[in-house]
């Protein structure tokens, strides 16, 4: 006989009870590892020198929003995004616009630049990623090839390593690798509860691992051979709106709705610092890592911050 209600209720809450125990003794193995957090182990480290951060160029062209951009290989273009329905082309040196491409879309969220820097990607609120080439002496509307649909919004797209894969994230709780060429799923990847905002490529030459951010305020690492979630990080009490890789793979940043940046050590399976600043109770949309100088770059509304793990610089 079927068990009622009662019963089932009953098991629901045993369940639940297992998971909470799970989860208490995950965060005992991780502190058998953790010796000291970064805060504490960078004590005697001398602070960043102040930072001489300035306009180097401004790029005028988009009528609304910009909501996404991303840097060619060649570190001189770059492709950006708007709520315009527009992606441009731009050189970064000269500020010149090269393409102005019309999406079937408002809100183009996200935007990619293939690493040979032939091909763009983009899409949105079309639930769709459509890519287009630039190196080709016809009109890229004319030659763009639909490689991506999703069931709901499209949040993120980057290329694998090459211009034949393609990586998208979702509003539909999933994250998507594509081949490009034949506009097929390579492989599906599930774990989220809620809307996948943003990834970021491990920045090994193999490509074979992400990490994903989301609505359901969890950064998730995915094996992308397997498509199996390897390493799940909590500790942000809002979405994770940005994820982004330390240089050497080993560690990576989000930046969330609570106003915190967290960085999470891969290696010790654990969060090792907390950035945030009492003044400051506006969402973080964007992280970055600098490449000369020890210290995550973020973006908030009307001002960006650079962060040390004992110091908080501000820039308007």
């Amino acid at each position: 006989m079927a068990g009622g209600p009662a019963d089932q209720g009953q098991s629901d809450a045993q369940l639940i009870q297992e998971v909470e125990s799970l989860k208490r003794k995950i965060e005992e193995e991780r502190n058998k590892i953790f010796d000291e957090d970064l805060v504490t182990a960078s004590q005697h480290l001398d602070a960043v020198p102040s930072l001489n951060i300035r306009i180097r160029r401004v790029l005028k062209g988009h009528q609304g929003k910009v909501l996404s951009l991303a840097w060619s290989l060649d570190k001189r273009h770059i492709v950006s995004s708007s709520q315009d329905g527009r992606i441009m082309v731009w050189d970064g040196f000269t500020t010149s616009k090269e393409y102005s491409i019309s999406v079937p879309t408002t809100w183009v969220m996200s935007c990619a630049y293939s690493p040979s820097g032939g091909f763009v990607a983009c899409g949105g609120l079309d639930n769709k990623c459509t890519v287009y080439p630039l190196l080709s002496e016809e009109d890229p509307i004319l030659k763009k090839k639909l490689v991506a649909t999703h069931t709901s919004y499209l949040s993120c797209c980057l290329f694998n390593i090459s211009d034949h894969q393609l990586l998208t994230g979702s509003g539909d709780s999933t994250c998507v690798l594509w081949d490009v060429e034949y506009a097929q799923i390579i492989q599906s990847f599930y774990g989220h509860s809620a809307d996948v905002l943003s990834i970021a490529l491990s920045p090994s030459e193999f490509g074979r691992t992400f990490v994903s951010g989301g609505c359901d305020r969890c950064a998730n690492v995915w094996d992308m051979r397997t498509g199996q979630c390897v390493q799940v990080f909590q500790g942000h009490d809002s979405d994770v709106n940005s994820v982004r890789f330390f240089p050497s793979g080993d560690a990576f940043a989000t930046g969330s709705d609570d106003a915190t940046i967290r960085l999470f050590d891969m290696r010790a399976d654990r969060e090792v610092c907390v950035y945030k600043k009492d003044s400051v109770i506006f969402a973080c949309n964007a992280v970055d890592f600098s490449l000369s100088v020890p210290v995550i770059m973020e973006i908030r509304t009307g001002m960006v911050l650079v962060l040390q793990a004992n110091s908080v610089y501000e820039f308007i």
